[in-house]
């Protein structure tokens, strides 16, 4: 199973745009974003996906990113959102607090952390845990990524928008 990963879009409406034609090509079970989308004007552009997602420290208007996901029948969990996909036990956390990111990814509970936050897209094995941070859709000062993740063969592979 193929699965998508976003992090970081930070409004950046023409790299969103990028990010979901390369996720509509690859056409992913699941798309995950590991928040900071940062304003509820956004989330339609998804719409299509097979969308999970949580907060982000950047993320203001909850309530609304609730009802914009809601209105395209995507799924927002929250500050935290754990799933189960091919046996594989997943945490997504954005990663706020480097503290809870390294004990979800050492606490022996999860196959693979997502995260975000740093905006620096990176895959490490920590234990048994595949730890993986998709990068920045937004850019920032650095290259715009996402991740895609294989189940079958716990491969990371990044792709620059």
């Amino acid at each position: 199973m193929l699965i998508g990963i976003c992090s970081d879009t930070h409004d950046h409406v023409e790299n969103i745009k990028k990010a979901i034609k390369l996720f509509k090509e690859k056409k992913p079970a699941r798309v995950v974003h590991a928040g900071d989308y940062c304003s509820p004007f956004t989330i339609p552009l998804f719409d299509g996906l097979p969308l999970h997602g949580i907060f982000g420290n950047n993320d203001g208007d909850k309530y609304l990113l609730m009802k914009k996901f809601e209105e395209i029948g995507a799924e927002l969990h929250g500050d935290f959102y754990s799933f189960e996909a091919d046996k594989l036990k997943f945490a997504v956390y954005h990663g706020t607090h480097s503290e809870i990111t390294e004990a979800l990814e050492t606490c022996g509970n999860y196959d693979v952390v997502i995260s975000g936050h740093t905006h620096q897209a990176d895959v490490e094995t920590i234990g048994k845990t595949i730890s993986i941070n998709p990068g920045s859709v937004n850019g920032f000062d650095q290259d715009a990524m996402i991740a895609f993740f294989d189940t079958d063969t716990r491969q990371v592979t990044f792709a620059e928008l």
